[in-house]
């Protein structure tokens, strides 16, 4: 029977203790490639915004002879491997317990890899969340944890072939041999998350479809770091009617520390994941920072993401070092390499200087009051008023 427990340090200060460390799941780094073809989706959520967006991708055109291309285009995240891993283990070790850190970028290992170079983070597990197509239209998110080191680069060159040409048969195939592997921890990245805007009750279908048939080979749901109370709350309901683990899985691009942990009694990451396979017990622990608004969290996200960092490494430092499009030629280069004089058009500047307005004290203090959550902060995960 699984056993997950959520609580909450905002509530309780002492929850870490007895436990002798903290996981942190699911983070990113400057190694993940991230879409922008959510600018695509967000021009046709949104009406007002489609002139807007419609008049830069045709000056990109008439004035540089490159048609804007959301699907070959990508940004990262600010942060390096190092950075992230200190970020992550120091507010683990602020709770006065061992850190264990996962990072899993998009569809690649490059950074465990990079970091089992380093000393201080020699342990890290070979992590990767995978983007698996699923129902022809969208992709679910697995964060597939402790790949073997011997045969990681032969399990990504699995896992990509996959995507290239994916069938529901061939994913079966892949699930059950990653499951046959005692070490590997399979984690349904924020399931009920509409990313491809099919439609909530479609993708709400295609999740179920999906753990019908795939369900045994997963161990655990995620409770997402970055996703709202509502949609965690329903994450809570479909783990209680498939009979699985809840997780945690911060989901971090920016430069804040992942919102939600696990607590574990582990001495290592595979006991961790023996703990999680074979106990069945999950103990997770929402840090603040969860308890701010969502919409004002997702502010601060988008910050993080256009932010400039002079002490980062160079290629890390501006917002369009770390924004990739292909040339007019198809080669895929920095934004910073593709302006003109070096600078990006102002109706561009303009934008991004209007998003940071929204940064500073008196704004940002303004819009977190007006989306304030009190209701949703009593009412937790589930729990009862009172």
């Amino acid at each position: 029977m699984a056993q997950s427990t959520v609580s909450y340090l905002w509530r309780d200060r002492k929850a870490a203790d007895g436990y002798r460390a903290g996981v942190s799941l699911h983070s990113h780094t400057n190694q993940s490639k991230e879409t922008l073809d959510f600018l695509a989706n967000f021009g046709n959520q949104y009406p007002i915004m489609r002139p807007i967006i419609s008049g830069m991708e045709r000056r990109s055109k008439d004035n540089h002879s490159v048609a804007v291309n959301y699907a070959s285009s990508y940004w990262t995240p600010p942060m390096t491997p190092k950075l992230a891993f200190d970020l992550e283990s120091k507010q683990i070790e602020d709770l006065n317990v061992a850190s264990m850190v996962s990072i899993s970028d998009h569809d690649n290992i490059k950074a465990p890899m990079l970091l089992r170079t380093v000393p201080s983070a020699r342990q890290i597990p070979v992590s990767v969340e995978w983007s698996a197509p699923y129902g022809g239209e969208q992709d679910f998110h697995l964060g597939i944890h402790n790949l073997p080191s011997a045969r990681a680069s032969e399990w990504m060159a699995t896992l990509e072939e996959y995507t290239k040409n994916p069938s529901d048969e061939r994913l079966g195939e892949i699930l059950a041999a990653l499951n046959d592997e005692p070490n590997v921890l399979v984690i349904f990245n924020h399931p009920l998350w509409d990313l491809f805007l099919i439609g909530r009750e479609k993708h709400k279908f295609l999740v179920n479809e999906f753990l019908l048939k795939y369900g045994n080979f997963m161990h655990a749901l995620e409770l997402n770091g970055l996703r709202n109370w509502e949609e965690n709350r329903d994450v809570r309901r479909l783990a209680e009617k498939w009979n699985m683990l809840l997780i945690s899985g911060g989901d971090r691009h920016g430069v804040e520390a992942n919102a939600n942990i696990n607590l574990t009694n582990a001495t290592s990451f595979t006991e961790f994941v023996h703990e999680i396979r074979k106990e069945k017990r999950s103990d997770v622990l929402f840090m603040p920072q969860y308890a701010n608004p969502w919409k004002h969290r997702i502010l601060q996200s988008t910050l993080d993401a256009v932010r400039h960092y002079p002490d980062f490494p160079v290629g890390s430092q501006r917002w369009d070092e770390r924004v990739y499009h292909p040339d007019a030629k198809g080669n895929v280069r920095p934004l910073c390499e593709l302006w003109p004089d070096g600078n990006a058009p102002p109706v561009m500047r303009y934008g991004i200087a209007l998003v940071l307005l929204m940064g500073t004290a008196p704004v940002s203090k303004s819009l977190r009051f007006a989306w304030s959550e009190s209701r949703q902060l009593r009412l937790a995960l589930g729990e009862q008023e009172g």
